[in-house]
């Protein structure tokens, strides 16, 4: 399994920015389809944006299109998401996943692997 480490959380007003950082670890980064997902307080998690091994085809949650993006880096076996327009309701913890490549990761049945969270506020 791959090792993942998020970076990049943080307290922002509504209508700024943030990018999240997920270093993966392994010499196979590109054979994982890689994702975000995010859980509020008392929410169940939910996905937020996937893109495939070699980052051809991506998907985005509707909450998020059009404000957030993901894109993935493989010589520095890195994924990110641009977050944009943040609103109080992306609060969450967002965490970055890791599942089989051909496919884009949105379901957690599909994660192999999990990174520890990163804590995103958006204050009004």
């Amino acid at each position: 399994q791959v090792q993942l480490v998020e970076s990049g959380g943080g307290l922002v007003q509504a209508g700024g920015s943030l990018r999240l950082s997920c270093a993966a670890s392994g010499r196979t980064f590109r054979r994982y389809s890689m994702g975000w997902f995010r859980q509020a307080p008392g929410k169940e998690r939910e996905f937020v944006a996937g893109i495939s091994g070699i980052g051809t085809m991506t998907y985005t949650a509707d909450s998020v299109k059009g404000r957030f993006t993901i894109a993935r880096d493989n010589a520095k076996n890195t994924v990110y998401l641009q977050m944009n327009n943040l609103k109080p309701e992306d609060t969450a913890v967002y965490y970055c996943a890791a599942g089989p490549n051909g496919i884009v990761v949105r379901w957690s049945a599909d994660v192999g692997s999990w990174g520890q969270g990163t804590q995103v506020t958006v204050s009004s």
